[in-house]
């Protein structure tokens, strides 16, 4: 089949499957989710996303009572039952189960587990971005990666009606995330990115490029920088499990990058190699 769906056991079709009316998340929002790509049967940095998924859990304290191995059986079996094409977006959620509608948390329940697999192309390497900029007024545990994104949602929308691809979130004058990325800028030669808090979600593209980074003898600084820096920054990249690194070209119309080009490509052609050594698939033959 071309996408496949989960639920607690139960298979199918995504178009087929339903969830109970008493589901937390659906009166509540009441659950965490993670997700990631899929190439050649392979799940892109699993066990990053695995640990990140069981501390979204604990933070929330949703009882998972499966193990992460478990976890990881079912989103690879979900991942070899679809077809038909190079690459696939995983989801997952989990929600603090099913009980009548009440704010406190229903007695002796448990987790209900949700699965998506279907066909997505990540996004070209190649690709520039245009960005909006809208301040941030989301909750402060934005480290949770939690299902709760309506204003994520209305950012995400704003910069489609105003052609573009991101929304950049800022508190006051300082950068925090996207609506469904990480930000980073290069000035200088150094990669600069957000420092981990409360108030960004701890990006596994975030992780990996800081690693490559130092690997690539490219300085890494991890403290906050504000609007105006990331306007004047050499390099404005976007970066998550389907947009690994993908440059900037204007941010509320205003041309921005493209000062420094030999660097952005060096982390570039790392984060393509380390795809492509994991995944053992083509990464070009994965994007659009």
């Amino acid at each position: 089949m071309e996408n496949i769906g989960y639920y607690n056991g139960k298979t199918g079709p995504i178009e087929t499957m339903t969830i109970p009316m008493n589901d937390r998340a659906v009166y509540f929002g009441d659950g965490v989710y993670d997700a990631t790509y899929a190439a050649n049967n392979v799940i892109f940095k699993m066990e990053d996303h695995i640990n990140r998924f069981y501390s979204s859990c604990e933070k929330l304290r949703i009882r998972l009572d499966i193990t992460p191995e478990k976890l990881e059986g079912i989103l690879q079996e979900c991942v070899g039952r679809v077809n038909g094409a190079n690459c696939f977006f995983v989801y997952w959620q989990a929600t603090r189960g099913t009980g009548m509608r009440n704010h406190a948390f229903p007695e002796n329940g448990s987790a209900n587990l949700l699965v998506t697999v279907s066909a997505s192309p990540m996004r070209a390497i190649s690709r520039k971005y245009k960005l909006i900029t809208v301040e941030d007024t989301r909750f402060f545990h934005c480290d949770i990666k939690t299902i709760n994104l309506i204003p994520s949602v209305m950012a995400s929308q704003q910069a489609k009606e105003a052609g573009c691809d991101e929304a950049v979130f800022h508190r006051g004058s300082i950068v925090t995330e996207c609506a469904h990325s990480n930000v980073s800028i290069l000035k200088g030669g150094v990669f600069r990115t957000a420092p981990l808090s409360s108030l960004i979600l701890p990006g596994t593209a975030r992780k990996h490029l800081i690693a490559l980074a130092g690997q690539n003898g490219i300085p890494v600084d991890e403290t906050a920088f504000t609007l105006e820096e990331l306007m004047a920054a050499d390099e404005v990249i976007v970066h998550s499990s389907g947009t690994l690194c993908n440059a900037a070209s204007e941010i509320d119309g205003i041309p921005v990058g493209g000062k420094d080009p030999e660097t952005l490509h060096i982390l570039q052609k790392a984060v393509v190699k380390e795809f492509e050594d994991y995944t053992g698939a083509s990464f070009a033959d994965c994007a659009e």
